[in-house]
This record gives structure tokens, sequence and C-alpha cells, in this order.
């Protein structure tokens, strides 16, 4: 079975078509559990999200905030594996028909092995993966096999990213532009600010990618904001945060479905 990047793209040009920016969610695999994490990604498409990335929870990273990394804790110590990550991936698009992608380091992608990593992402349906910390200069392996089995390979650029450093990480990459509204790690924020629309200004210049941006939307004001100038809305720690606040699994997931129905609101009143 090949990869579902061909719904991802056609995903984004569907909402460009709408004159809106595509929604995205980002929640951990296995957190609280596994079952509960695949009930919060279907709910997040029930609110309203147009794409889900599914995060492979990891014990140290470079990215993640306090919120994620709380999850990303409690997924660990409750067993969490790289099959349970693919199930969510396999269960979620498979109820719901949307693109879900893999957000992970490199590292447990290249002790699994970059080809079976690929392959088994593709066999659930997965849309593609967003590598935060794998350079492009050592990310050709990857490709190849990525694009042998449909997936998009997703990469992030930051604030401090140079044009010419632009131009190569885009070139590179496949589904859309990860663009990190800035620096620092992953949280909610009190305001998004100017660098994102900078940043994915100056991304436009170097491809025909989408560009979408992530790291500190978490609210319906926020998301309009963001999408008034991107592509493409990404939120995680806000979802996160819901979940860690609710009062059992059961509002856990309804708290998802009801902020993602608040923010698919939001990037439809931008402009």
């Amino acid at each position: 079975m090949s990869g579902t990047v061909d719904l991802l793209n056609r995903t984004l040009v569907a909402a460009r078509a709408e004159g809106r920016a595509a929604l995205i969610a980002y929640l951990p695999a296995g957190f609280p559990t596994v079952d509960v994490g695949i009930e919060a990604v279907k709910a997040a498409f029930d609110g309203g999200a147009d794409i889900v990335e599914v995060g492979l929870p990891h014990s140290d990273p470079v990215l993640d905030g306090p919120v994620i990394q709380t999850a990303d804790d409690i997924a660990l110590r409750g067993g969490v594996r790289i099959a349970d990550v693919l199930r969510t991936v396999r269960e979620a698009h498979a109820a719901t028909g949307k693109p879900v992608l893999v957000m992970t380091y490199w590292n447990p992608v290249d002790r699994y092995g970059a080809e079976r990593f690929a392959a088994e992402l593709a066999e659930a349906g997965g849309a593609g993966c967003i590598l935060p910390d794998l350079p492009v200069q050592e990310s050709e392996l990857w490709r190849e096999h990525a694009e042998k089995h449909g997936l998009a390979t997703v990469f992030v650029v930051a604030p401090s990213s140079k044009d010419e450093r632009l131009a190569k990480i885009t070139a590179a990459g496949s589904g859309f532009v990860y663009a990190a509204s800035l620096m620092g790690v992953t949280g909610t924020r009190a305001s998004v600010g100017e660098q994102a629309a900078d940043l994915v200004r100056r991304t436009r210049a170097t491809c025909e990618l989408p560009v979408c941006v992530g790291l500190g939307v978490s609210n319906p004001e926020q998301a309009a904001e963001v999408a008034s100038f991107a592509d493409g809305v990404i939120v995680g720690s806000a979802f996160v945060k819901r979940m860690l606040d609710a009062d059992g699994d059961a509002a856990a997931v309804a708290a998802v479905r009801e902020l993602a129905g608040d923010l698919a609101r939001g990037v439809r009143r931008s402009g």
C-alpha cells in the first residue's frame, strides 16, 4: 500500500480554494493511553481539523516544550512503542479518511530502520513524516524511501534560517513546510508575533509548497491571525493542555473536539 501524500496535497489545495488556511492538530500517540489517544485524533478531525500530526513520544526532545514533554512522559511510562504510533495512524485514517502524519525525531526512525519505518507508515495509510532534527544534507536516504512509499517529508524552518538555507530546505521537502513562528520550544504564547509573517514571506519566495505555521497558537484569535498570512495553522500544546486539564478520558476527548471546533472557526474568519 502506498502512503497518502496525494491526499495531504489535495487537502491543502482544497483549503486554499475555500480561501482559508488549513487547521493542523498535533497530538502525541499513547497519551494518556493508546486507545484514548486514537479517540483524541478522531475527535480533532470531528471538530474541524483538516490534518493531524501524531507525535512519536521521545525522552529527549529538542523542540517540544513542557506541556508536550509531560504528555510524552506519560505515554512512555505507559510503554508506548512505534507499533502503537503506527496503529494510531492506521485507525485514525481508516475512521476519517483524512491525512495523518507522524512527527518524530530522527533517532527512533534510524534505529527502527528508515526503509522499514517508511514502508510501515505507508501501509498504515500515513501521509508523511515531519522530522524536526534531521538535517537536509543528511536526509537523502529517508527521502528516497519516503518518495518510494508515497510519503511527504516535511522539514522545519525557523526565523534564524538564512534565505540560502531556506532554499535548500524547501527544495528537499514535500507536502508542506513547517515554519516555527519563533525561536524556542513549543508552547502557547500570548502573541504569535511578526516573526512568523516574515518567515512565511521569505519561505514562500523559495518554493511553491504550502507554508504552515506552528509554535504558539492556542486560541481562535491567534489562529485567525496566522491564517491571514499562512497556508496552515499548526496547534499542539493547546490540545495537549486541554487533555491534561480534563477530568477523565471522555472529558479529554471532548475537550479536543471542542478546541478543534473553535480553531476551525478561527481559520475561517481570517483576513
